[in-house]
Formats: C-alpha cells, structure tokens, sequence
C-alpha cells in the first residue's frame, strides 16, 4: 500500500470551494501598455484610466480565434501534492506572448513572459486552488473537473487577450489509458 504523504502545499478541503472567485476584467493602456486587473461582483464599471485616457476592457478572444498566430494548450499535473497547471505556448513571430493569467477557485497568478522564455509556464498550485479528487498524474481529464471555473488569459500582441477555460475532457479516462 503506498504510504500517503502530505506536501505543505496540498489542499485540506474535503470538496471544491462553494464561494470563488469572481470574473477577472483586464484593462490595457494604450499609451504605454501598462495593464490592469480587476475583480469583483460590483454591476457598475469603474473609472479606470492610465496616461490621462480612460481605459476600455479588454474582450477576450477563445483560443479557436489564435489561428496562426500560433497555439495555447494546457496539462494538470502533480496529483495532490504538487498540483500545477503547466501552459504550454507556440508563438508565431510577430505574435509574442507578452503575460499569462490563471484564474483559480481563490483569485489568480500572473507571470510575464520575457524574450526566449521558453513553454511551459508553470503556475504551482496550493491550499484550496490545489484540489483534486485524484492523484494522477498527469490528469486524466476525467468528467468530475477539479478545476472547472478556473481560466488561463494571455495577452498576445496584435491580437488582444486570449481566454482558455481550463475545461478539456478526454475520452480516454475511463480506460486509464494515459
């Protein structure tokens, strides 16, 4: 029988969280590129601007729109103790990936990609972001989606914000084929 151990990192809760977080709103500058996020339940849209001009939301596109910009796909990985989401990019030149958002059950990680940052980008989870009903590794995509609601963004240039539901299913996962 293997011995269960318990990272430091490893979520305690018995289920998913009942509360999450709310949407995520990305504002851009369009002076000098500087970005802002926003959460929260609120109906009414803040005045939020940047260089003296108000900036506008960004509407996200799904990743279906990339085209040949280029690819964005994603791996659960670590079971329950080092959970992590690795994000895996494929850029066109001409279309850098300039940052990744990954909004989880308890708010988000953002990471910028520098010049020759090479995929994946690995966003570590812990505490309630890392649970999981399995120990799997990697994830068999199977139909309870431990992390469903959670969502990667990444902003590519002379595209705009890209949005991908961390929502796959594969149909091998009854099988235990990996």
């Amino acid at each position: 029988m293997k011995e269960q151990v318990f990272g430091p990192r490893r979520s305690r809760a018995a289920r998913k969280p009942l509360i999450q977080c709310p949407g995520v709103v990305f504002y851009r500058c369009h002076t000098c590129g500087s970005v802002y996020q926003r959460t929260g339940w609120t109906q009414t849209e803040p005045d939020i601007s940047c260089c003296g001009i108000r900036m506008e939301p960004l509407v996200p596109v799904r990743t279906e729109v990339m085209g040949r910009c280029g690819t964005l796909s994603y791996k659960i990985v670590g079971g329950y103790n080092d959970n992590a989401v690795q994000v895996f990019f494929d850029m066109e030149e001409g279309h850098e990936l300039e940052w990744l958002y990954l909004k989880t059950f308890t708010g988000g990680y953002m990471k910028y990609i520098g010049p020759g940052k090479r995929s994946p980008c690995v966003f570590a989870l812990a505490d309630e972001d890392a649970f999981s009903y399995c120990d799997e590794d990697p994830c068999l995509e199977c139909t309870f989606w431990c992390k469903r609601g959670f969502v990667v963004y990444g902003y590519v240039s002379k595209l705009g914000l890209v949005e991908m539901p961390l929502d796959q299913v594969s149909p091998y996962w009854q099988s235990g084929a990996k």
